[in-house]
């Protein structure tokens, strides 16, 4: 069973800055793709970004492209979101998701492991 833990999530104000991680306890974590979601209140969850397994694929939601950098660390078994110019609408739980697969995929369905989530409020 994959464990997924999330951490750095917080209170900001609009306008900063803060570094998600998500360390899988997995033997084998650099061949599958990891993607962030989040799901603010009263909403979906949505997609906000995943890396493939090499770390040479990106997506990003337009929400957050250009604000957001994932990358990964495949000797630690971690994936980060890097937040920057956060916005009060970026409020959400933040979860950490492993996809089935290598390759970047922006299907829910593809990610069978997900984390517990970590909260990001953004005051304004």
């Amino acid at each position: 069973q994959v464990q997924l833990v999330e951490s750095g999530g917080g209170l900001v104000q609009a306008g900063g800055s803060l570094r998600l991680s998500c360390v899988a306890s997995v033997r084998i974590f650099s061949t599958y793709a990891m993607g962030w979601f989040r799901q603010g209140p009263g909403k979906e969850r949505d997609i906000v970004s995943v890396i493939s397994w090499t770390g040479e694929s990106t997506y990003y939601a337009d929400s957050v492209k250009g604000r957001f950098t994932i990358s990964r660390d495949n000797a630690r078994n971690t994936v980060y979101l890097q937040m920057n110019s956060l916005k009060p609408e970026d409020t959400a739980v933040y979860y950490c998701a492993r996809s089935r697969g290598g390759r970047v995929t922006t299907t829910p369905a593809d990610f069978d492991s997900w984390g517990q989530g970590t909260q990001v409020t953004v005051s304004s």
